[in-house]
């Protein structure tokens, strides 16, 4: 049986356009009917309902056109446009498929060389969508960190900036965590790291989103911001400077941006913060930065109850030694390298000698209490936050306070303590 000249030709296209959109974007290749139902029967609970149709819809072509199925790629492709027409790197595939019915396309968005490092932005998105979406264990591994929640906090967002996703995790009413939700965002064009003003790095660290910039903003930062408290203690000891690090997200002819994009802040698209802002609202919303988490089985946090248990004694120890005026012991629980906001442990121990030297009757509470460990340190480390109500005959106060506690030779010092 004869094939014609034509019908050979298109078949050559569908192939090349098939490599060059797979393989030129690093995707692994896999069994595409198998994987993609294995993928939509995990669950994706409150997501952004939109979010979810765009990443399903985007495998779905990016499927066929390795199918050799060029004409229901364009057919998703432009199924995806109606509902995102600001999408870019739809708008790229879609340009492809088209070219490709009439040549064979030698690379991923096949354009010039003044338009190579957008492609190649678009072709880092493609890739790091594509790996998320088939990750398997996508929503049932939590990061393996000391994470407990006040009562006061529902949610709690990790930012894996190796997978450029934010993920929500909510408290259950057994205090474990339970996945919720998980975000396509982009991070600073010079990646992670934060150490100069202007140096368009994402800081890693735990951080806390404040209430949602009501004032009028330029169309860079979408339809809302919330900023995070950078510098935050630790980062102004260690003299790191820059300010302005939001969350925060896609001006209005962008749905989504590369990668590394941003000038610091962390982005998502207008739809996705839409799905968060229930979450930040609060804004007291705990915001864990970090770099290739280690994610495990929920079972496995049980390794770090001792740990946190330890913390815990440590913590009610030195509210008991503050409260019993046993001034040496209650110094005790302090690190060497312990600072404040008005100097290092030799003004602490001066000042709370010289106010304890009485030894006035004193009642200190502790409510509200939260822990989280700090990502990317030397040595172990976790903030820690409460509201402490403290009284005396003459004095009654309640404050919001943050802690800083590090781990030497295997016993919880304060490294810092401050307002919050």
């Amino acid at each position: 049986m004869k094939i014609s000249l034509s019908l050979l030709m298109n078949q050559q296209r569908i192939k090349a356009l098939a490599s060059v959109v797979l393989v030129s974007a690093a995707l692994m290749p896999w069994n595409a009917t198998a994987i993609h139902q294995d993928a939509l029967a995990q669950p994706l609970f409150v997501r952004s309902q939109q979010a979810n149709s765009i990443e399903r819809l985007l495998v779905q072509a990016l499927q066929s056109i390795k199918q050799g199925q060029l004409q229901q790629a364009l057919d998703v492709i432009q199924q995806l446009l109606v509902i995102s027409p600001n999408f870019k790197l739809a708008h790229l595939i879609h340009g492809d498929l088209l070219t490709a019915k009439a040549r064979t396309l030698h690379r991923f968005g096949d354009v010039g060389e003044a338009e190579n490092a957008k492609i190649l932005d678009l072709k880092a998105e493609a890739e790091i969508r594509i790996r998320n979406y088939f990750d398997r264990d996508r929503g049932a591994t939590v990061p393996k960190l000391m994470v407990d929640l006040a009562p006061s906090q529902q949610h709690v967002l990790f930012v894996d900036t190796a997978k450029s996703r934010l993920y929500v995790f909510a408290k259950s009413p057994n205090d474990q965590l339970n996945y919720v939700a998980d975000y396509y965002v982009t991070i600073g064009k010079n990646g992670i790291g934060k150490k100069d003003q202007g140096d368009k790095r994402t800081p890693i660290g735990v951080y806390f989103a404040s209430k949602k910039l009501n004032r009028p903003l330029p169309d860079l930062y979408g339809d809302a911001a919330y900023p995070l408290n950078y510098p935050n203690e630790i980062d102004s000891f260690e003299h790191k400077s820059g300010f302005g690090i939001w969350i925060h997200g896609t001006p209005s002819d962008t749905y989504s941006r590369p990668p590394r994009d941003s000038d610091g802040c962390v982005v998502l698209s207008n739809p996705d913060m839409k799905a968060l802002q229930a979450i930040l609202q609060p804004g007291n919303t705990p915001v864990v930065i970090g770099v290739n988490f280690e994610w495990v089985n929920p079972q496995a946090l049980k390794g770090l109850a001792p740990t946190k248990q330890a913390l815990k004694a440590a913590l009610e120890a030195w509210r008991q030694d503050w409260t019993a005026q046993n001034t040496e012991a209650y110094l005790s629980h302090y690190a060497d390298a312990f600072f404040y906001a008005d100097g290092r442990l030799t003004q602490w121990a001066n000042y709370k000698r010289q106010i304890q030297a009485t030894k006035p009757k004193v009642t200190v509470n502790l409510n509200d209490v939260s822990m989280f460990t700090y990502p990317g340190t030397h040595q172990p480390m976790v903030v820690v936050e409460f509201e402490q109500t403290y009284h005396t005959a003459t004095l009654h106060s309640v404050m919001k306070k943050r802690q800083y506690w590090v781990q030497e030779q295997q016993q919880w010092k304060i490294l810092y303590e401050g307002s919050a």
